[in-house]
């Protein structure tokens, strides 16, 4: 996820049980374009002793190919390309999820792509952009570029994060597709993704904005997976959860931007607590304001979360 997942985030999520790999922030691919240092350190200094997989975003092949080929001298375990990104911001520019009403221009990025990416090449996607009107012929295409891994949200690039996820869409990638197919949208807990799993049969799930929300959602579906129970974090372990995310800030960040940025991990962490807490926390004016509402919501409760 943009401007979340990065190098000291994939660390902190690490520590309670990491992913099988993690994807970088996507790296804006343009005229001219260079690396970005800040996404590029999620490679050079990965501490995960998990494989990372470079996001890439863009629509000019030339240049693609060009970022590449240069990724390929840094220790990645492939390419992954986003043609899924929601944000109107995104798609307006025809990338991202953008790309997904012209399958034409897909194709030709495929082509291009896979001829310059000898390791894994895999992509991002949604199941279309307003509707699945080319849904089939899109899993066609990747068929054809031989797509090392397809990970397939199952909503449509206008529908955002709203309304039903479509896992029979999803079914028919796995049944259509020669490559692995992960599940992603709305898997926010173990039961969830083992859900997800059977009634998909994808190869696994992809999560992001559960991750943030509760940690231990990796180390909860293993123990699931494996017949267990889920591990039952405390409140007091999410207050902690909190205060590592607070030190995840920059040096030079004032106090404004720390508060923005902790009240963007809180809203996530929130989707777990009481509408209390997210209204309380939201109108917090100060650092001070918002640990105060975190303690008295968090530090108080004997329960699990």
């Amino acid at each position: 996820m943009q401007e979340v997942t990065d190098r000291d985030f994939m660390a902190l999520i690490a520590q309670y049980r990491a992913p099988d790999f993690y994807i970088t922030e996507y790296f804006r691919v343009y005229a001219n374009s260079r690396l970005d240092r800040h996404i590029l350190r999620a490679i050079t200094e990965n501490t995960t002793n998990r494989p990372v997989f470079a996001q890439l975003i863009g629509e000019h092949l030339p240049d693609l190919q060009r970022i590449a080929q240069e990724l390929q001298t840094y220790p990645i375990a492939g390419i992954d390309l986003n043609l899924g990104c929601p944000a109107p911001r995104v798609y307006r520019k025809n990338v991202g999820g953008g790309l997904l009403r012209e399958p034409e221009t897909v194709d030709r990025l495929l082509a291009g792509l896979r001829e310059v990416i000898p390791v894994p090449f895999t992509v991002k996607m949604r199941v279309g952009f307003a509707d699945l009107g080319h849904f089939s012929q899109l899993l066609t295409l990747l068929a054809r570029h031989g797509i090392d891994r397809v990970s397939l949200h199952g909503r449509t690039v206008k529908e955002g994060y709203r309304g039903e996820v479509r896992y029979e869409a999803i079914a028919q990638a796995v049944q259509t597709l020669p490559c692995p197919v992960i599940a992603n949208g709305n898997v926010d807990s173990a039961a969830k993704a083992q859900t997800v799993l059977a009634r998909t049969g994808a190869a696994g799930v992809m999560i992001g904005r559960g991750a943030i929300a509760n940690p231990w959602i990796f180390r909860q579906i293993h123990d699931v997976l494996r017949g267990h129970p889920p591990y039952p974090p405390t409140y007091q372990e999410a207050y902690a959860y909190l205060q590592a995310l607070a030190d995840l800030a920059p040096p030079h960040a004032g106090a404004p931007q720390r508060l923005a940025r902790l009240k963007k991990y809180a809203n996530f962490v929130g989707t777990h607590l009481n509408a209390a807490f997210l209204q309380q926390m939201r109108r917090s004016q100060t650092l001070a304001e918002f640990w105060e509402i975190c303690g008295a919501h968090l530090l108080t409760q004997p329960q699990t979360a």
